[in-house]
This record gives C-alpha cells, structure tokens and sequence, in this order.
C-alpha cells in the first residue's frame, strides 16, 4: 500500500510563494508512488487556537478540526512546508499544529523551508525540529532549504535555473529519507502498539 503523507503548508499572505514548493513536493512524492495531500493551512482556516481537538466534547469540534484529526490519525509520514518570519515559524502553519497532539504521535516528519533570501528558511527550519520533536515526531536529518523561490520554481512550480537545478538533485534524498523512516515506523506500529 502507498505511504500516505500529508503535506502541510502554512502561509496565508495575499502573494505567498512558498505554495510553489508544497506543490513541488505533493507532486514529487505523488511521482515516487506515495499518496500525499496537499493540506494547506489557509484553507483549511482553523481559528486561533483556543481549544485543541482533543478538548472538545464528542461531536461538538469544528467539523474542519474533526476532519483534519482523521487525515492526521490515518496518514503514514507528514512533511512540513514552511517559510521564514522575522527568523522563525510562521504563525498560520504553527497554529494549524497546535490544534493537535496525540494525532501526531509516532510518525516522521521531514521539513522543506524557504525564504525570500539565500539563507532559504534554515532558521525557521531549526525551529521547527525542536516543535514537531515535542509534538510527537521523528524528524528526518534529510532538509530542502530554498531561497530565492523566484530562482528556484516558477509560478507553475517547475524548477529553473540553478535553484531549481539543486532542488532536483535533493528532493530523492530527501524524500528516501522520508520513505525509509516511514516504513520502519510502519513495521514497528505492527508489531508493538505505541506505549503511549
């Protein structure tokens, strides 16, 4: 069976680039036979985080909260497309995570950061680690670090010049990264249920 992976992105700024890489990335994966969506945190509009899911009553969460919790629960791996705020995560992909905890538990996770600049979102990307390590996730050492975005992917997320170049000749290491991780989590949740 497929991997299902979730690809989470987080930005909800009116000219945003960063969904030309998440884009890459569910198109890439889809390439290599996984199963991966595009879950993207600006549609998905969550309000500010007042309530996580598992805080509500049976049947009384949001049913956008509900029915992301069953695409987190049921999925195999996550990626996490982020970009770079004044060095650090970005609030719309930081309060989509929020929401969650328990749902996250024991699966990888890899991180694919961009900025407008030549650092290409490590910081954001350094963050983020520690973040979704808390939340329950192995982080993969594997990282795509982008920037410019205007030198790495066209409008229509194709890669160009040196930067799309580059991104080429990292995404299967990353993305075999990604895999093998996902399939050891696999075959241990088979064999052991998770102690918690």
């Amino acid at each position: 069976m497929a991997d299902r992976i979730l690809v989470f992105y987080g930005s909800y700024r009116r000219d945003r680039q960063g969904i030309r890489l998440a884009n890459y990335c569910v198109r890439e994966l889809k390439a290599r036979g996984a199963d991966a969506e595009l879950i993207d945190a600006q549609a998905v509009d969550l309000p500010m985080l007042d309530r996580m899911y598992k805080e509500y009553s049976e049947g009384e969460a949001p049913e956008a909260l509900g029915t992301l919790a069953g695409k987190i629960r049921s999925a195999d791996a996550f990626v996490f497309v982020t970009g770079e705020y004044n060095w650090s995560v970005q609030p719309g992909l930081k309060n989509l995570t929020d929401h969650f905890l328990e749902e996250w538990f024991w699966r990888p996770a890899a991180i694919a950061s961009y900025s407008a600049g030549r650092f290409g979102g490590v910081r954001a990307a350094l963050a983020w680690r520690d973040i979704l390590g808390e939340m329950g996730m192995v982080v993969v050492s594997s990282t795509i670090a982008v920037g410019p975005m205007k030198d790495t992917l066209d409008a229509d997320g194709q890669p160009v010049g040196d930067g799309g170049k580059a991104l080429e000749k990292q995404f299967p290491k990353f993305a075999d990264d990604l895999a093998w991780w996902t399939a050891a989590a696999k075959a241990q949740r088979e064999k052991v249920k998770p102690p918690y």
